[in-house]
């Protein structure tokens, strides 16, 4: 591994600011969460394909895997579609304090998916995170809905996150995102087709404005297909442990665009920052302590 250069430093930490500016153009499209999830994963699956292509790195995927990669792809679709709502029935700061349950969410999912035991720490964890979520709710209680949303969009998250960890082993990271990405086409797509199908109630509008499409073109590619080739390229400089540290730091990022964009909207009580900056203390922190925990472990061993 190469050491990092500053400006890898300050490229790791501009991806980082792109993430967290995707609640923010959730919120500025004016299609439904769920239209925005069609074209945001259509044009993503369109970019990744052509990268692949350009770059001759497909790779074949056995059936099974091909079947269980667009399976993941359902799990991203409600992921984002949850992600987007929240941030349009509360607010963009509330969306992203909700996502920043993620840590607590994979050290709980974990153990269930690799039949392991849970750590003291992944306890801890929990009843740190929970105790900053409380304190959201109860200053943030008319925003709770929103809230509750991006708690669960979180969950699918880690769900997701964990699910692409067996798979590296096997294929490359933008293949498995290529197939991920069509799957999610096709489920939000089937999702949209019954909303209309069954439901009284009418998206507000399916055609994006001519303005939307700038905001999607920006949401699909850069937000999407250049964050995460430029997020497998730094891979190859940082250790996984810096790069998800680094990842932790969404919430404060897209906080304070949100405050540039949408100014007194995005203005919270005192109890919504002491509960968020607990999360995040408690997320920051965790890494830490989880590799440290695994290196006086592997001590013990020797």
């Amino acid at each position: 591994m190469n050491r990092p250069t500053t400006t890898d430093y300050l490229h790791l930490h501009f991806l980082v600011l792109i993430w967290g500016f995707t609640a923010i153009l959730g919120v500025l499209i004016s299609v439904s969460a769920l239209t925005l999830v069609v074209y945001r994963t259509l044009l993503a699956a369109i970019g990744l394909g052509v990268l692949l292509f350009v770059q001759k790195k497909m790779v074949p995927v056995s059936g099974p895997d091909r079947l269980k990669l667009l399976a993941t792809g359902l799990v991203i679709a409600l992921h984002w579609a949850l992600f987007f709502e929240a941030a349009r029935t509360a607010n963009v700061s509330v969306c992203l304090a909700g996502m920043a349950t993620g840590s607590l969410w994979t050290s709980l999912l974990e153990p269930l998916f690799f039949r392991r035991r849970l750590r003291a720490v992944e306890v801890i964890l929990g009843v740190v995170v929970m105790a900053g979520l409380y304190l959201i709710f109860r200053f943030e209680i008319d925003r709770a809905a929103g809230l509750v949303m991006a708690v669960f969009s979180a969950m699918l998250a880690s769900i997701f996150t964990i699910v692409n960890s067996q798979f590296t082993r096997r294929y490359p990271p933008m293949v498995i995102t290529f197939y991920e990405m069509s799957g999610a086409f096709g489920s939000s797509l089937l999702f949209l087709g019954l909303y209309l199908a069954f439901s009284s109630e009418k998206p507000t509008a399916l055609w994006p404005q001519p303005a939307d499409w700038l905001w999607i073109s920006i949401l699909a590619f850069v937000c999407t297909v250049y964050a995460y080739s430029a997020s497998v390229w730094l891979m190859r400089k940082f250790s996984a442990f810096a790069v998800n540290l680094t990842v932790n730091l969404e919430p404060v990022y897209g906080i304070m665009l949100a405050w540039l964009f949408f100014g007194d909207r995005e203005r919270m009580t005192t109890g919504f920052y002491a509960g968020t900056l607990i999360i995040l203390l408690a997320v920051l922190v965790y890494p830490a302590l989880n590799r440290r925990m695994d290196k006086n472990k592997s001590y013990s061993v020797q």
